[in-house]
């Protein structure tokens, strides 16, 4: 799979593609059955099939502070589309100049001269252009003249609940993973780089292999068992760990960083490309009196996760 940055970089010779548009924050239910009939659609048509999505999402343009967290990141959208089957992945940036497209001109514009759509799938609520002006209809009338097909996918429902990334949201806000992973299809992870931190953790006893966050998380703040998998090593195991997520409020710092200490050996991790699953909350982040107080609570999750894993079977 193929990641475009904006659709200025969509390659000029590979006219059409079957496409649909959205964020696609966390790839629950509901958006894996859009990409699957993406999917299916470009190889009956015999083109690429891609995704339009947008860095940052419209409600973090239009209201920074009131936008919601991210369920996933960029490296773990990527592998989740991968293992669905797209082929391209267009990361648009949102700005002034796109959010202000009326919906006639981002048809005109943006689907049929820069993009060269052949099919559209969308969902039955799907809006779209300058103050969400563009609906299902307008597509339509569209895709009649310029010779593309559109196709609104229905809402998925599992377990009497839609499956959407507000849902999904919900569920992490509370640490609720088992409905999470029910909204997901499958255990909710964070994917992301290993990079060199402060080396607190080191000092305290308990090294981490630590992944900045760029965007908030969805996922509530705290402590949490974790497994954890090294993506660019084949076949490479999970290792049961815990996990810190947060802002390291002791510290008096403010940017999320997602630290997470494997039980047991384990090589350098530092540059690779890990994915973190979490299990089980434990508790929730706290902010400490010293390092000492820290360093002693850091060893009572380390106990309490570890009391989780050995109550799982192997």
């Amino acid at each position: 799979m193929k990641l475009v940055r904006g659709i200025q970089n969509w390659p000029a010779d590979e006219r059409g593609c079957a496409l649909t548009i959205g964020n696609f924050d966390g790839i629950h239910r509901g958006h894996q059955q859009l990409v699957r009939r993406t999917v299916e659609l470009g190889h009956e048509l015999g083109v690429p099939s891609a995704i339009l999505s947008f860095e940052p999402t419209p409600r973090e343009y239009f209201c920074a502070s009131g936008a919601p967290g991210r369920i996933g990141t960029l490296r773990g959208k990527l592998r989740d589309l991968e293992a669905l089957g797209l082929d391209r992945l267009i990361v648009q940036r949102f700005g002034r100049a796109f959010a202000t497209l009326e919906a006639p001109v981002f048809i005109h514009e943006v689907l049929v001269q820069r993009l060269g759509v052949r099919a559209l799938v969308v969902g039955d609520d799907f809006r779209f252009g300058a103050r969400r002006a563009g609906d299902l209809d307008l597509l339509r009338q569209a895709g009649q003249r310029h010779g593309f097909h559109v196709e609104a996918i229905a809402s998925v429902v599992h377990a009497g609940v839609r499956c959407s990334s507000t849902a999904v949201r919900e569920a992490l806000a509370c640490a609720d993973l088992e409905r999470a992973e029910d909204l997901l299809g499958r255990p909710y992870a964070l994917v992301g780089r290993v990079r060199g931190g402060l080396k607190l953790g080191r000092r305290l006893g308990m090294p981490t292999a630590n992944v900045v966050l760029r965007r908030m998380p969805a996922l509530r703040m705290g402590v949490y068992a974790v497994t954890l998998r090294v993506l660019n090593w084949a076949g490479a195991p999970a290792w049961p760990g815990v996990a810190n997520l947060g802002v390291r409020p002791t510290l008096g710092l403010t940017r999320c960083l997602l630290e997470t200490h494997v039980l047991g050996e384990c090589r350098d991790l530092y540059g690779l490309t890990v994915e973190i699953c979490f299990r089980r909350f434990l508790r929730p982040e706290a902010r400490f009196d010293s390092l000492e107080a820290l360093g002693a609570q850091m060893q009572r999750d380390k106990a309490a996760a570890l009391a989780f894993f050995a109550s799982k079977p192997a």
